[in-house]
């Protein structure tokens, strides 16, 4: 944000529902940021804040989760030019959505850059990192099912395998289930991976992935914690009211490795990748670099190249 703002650009910003840290909104007010909001983990506030940030006449949009550009469609301001999404979960919501939208909007996360250095290698750290901290257990032989194996779920499922875990995937596309096996992982079907796991994490972006239908499956002292970027991942509210603390989800099924005390998130070196792509595409809708044909699309092979050139140069 600050160096969109250094580059010339009025930024309004507001964060995510359940994630923001006051630390970081009074760092960036400090700055000179107009930060709308506060921390909140109540759904009527967020919606409130989003709002304020849509109907501020915008020209570009930094979207994560696809929560601005859903409002902006509703009440449309051929002011904004267009602008990024962060996230796969953002990418689904929005790919219906193109002939509404009729904007270059370029998805950071479909970038090879975003795939292998944040989320192969980052998200499986912070993920690892935060249940961790979260439960003070260790991982020793304990039996972890994750869902999901796109490229979040890899880095997931090998960071747990490498901190001694036991670790099975389940994974609705063949081929992703075949290299899942590939790699060494186990493969069950959902029930019985359910069944066998002291720890389930999802890493789908789909919603309903683990719902109260599936106690009966789950062991007293089971462990839930979602790492994909909506809550809906798991239905928190249903197994709580029904598991009578037999079962634990964390952070009520918000992003495990951003929600809670003290949280870390991914690595300065995958977000400082990831915020370049962001910058760069941004100027690149600005500039109109980039048409209404590019809706919901990859961010441009140049952009990759002249990212990766400049990391790897400063770091030799």
């Amino acid at each position: 944000l600050l160096t969109l703002q250094r580059g010339g650009a009025e930024v309004d910003a507001t964060g995510n529902l359940n994630t923001t840290q006051q630390s970081a909104i009074d760092y960036l007010s400090e700055h000179g940021v107009h930060v709308v909001g506060a921390p909140t983990a109540d759904a009527a506030d967020h919606d409130r804040y989003l709002w304020e940030v849509v109907r501020s006449g915008p020209h570009l949009l930094l979207d994560n989760g696809g929560d601005l550009f859903a409002r902006w469609i509703e009440e449309p301001d051929r002011r904004l030019l267009g602008g990024t999404e962060e996230t796969t979960s953002g990418r689904m919501r929005l790919e219906p959505l193109r002939d509404r939208l009729r904007l270059p909007v370029l998805v950071i996360n479909d970038s090879p850059i975003k795939q292998f250095a944040e989320n192969r290698h980052a998200v499986g750290q912070s993920v690892l990192e935060s249940f961790l901290r979260l439960t003070n257990k260790a991982t020793n032989g304990r039996r972890v099912t994750v869902f999901g194996y796109g490229a979040c779920g890899k880095g997931v499922a090998a960071n747990f395998r490498n901190a001694y875990a036991v670790v099975s995937v389940v994974e609705r596309d063949p081929v992703a289930r075949l290299e899942a096996l590939l790699d060494g992982f186990l493969v069950p079907e959902r029930d019985e991976a359910l069944r066998s796991a002291d720890v389930v994490i999802t890493v789908t972006g789909a919603q309903g992935v683990v719902t109260a239908a599936d106690l009966p499956l789950l062991k007293d002292g089971a462990i839930l914690a979602n790492a994909g970027h909506f809550p809906w991942e798991i239905d928190a509210a249903g197994i709580e009211a029904a598991a009578d603390g037999r079962v634990t989800v964390l952070e009520s099924g918000h992003m495990v490795n951003l929600a809670g005390p003290r949280p870390l998130g991914n690595s300065i070196e995958s977000m400082d990748l990831g915020f370049a792509l962001q910058a760069r595409c941004l100027e690149a809708v600005a500039r109109g670099d980039v048409g209404p044909e590019s809706c919901v699309v990859p961010v441009p092979r140049a952009i990759d190249e002249t990212v990766a050139a400049a990391f790897v140069a400063g770091a030799r």
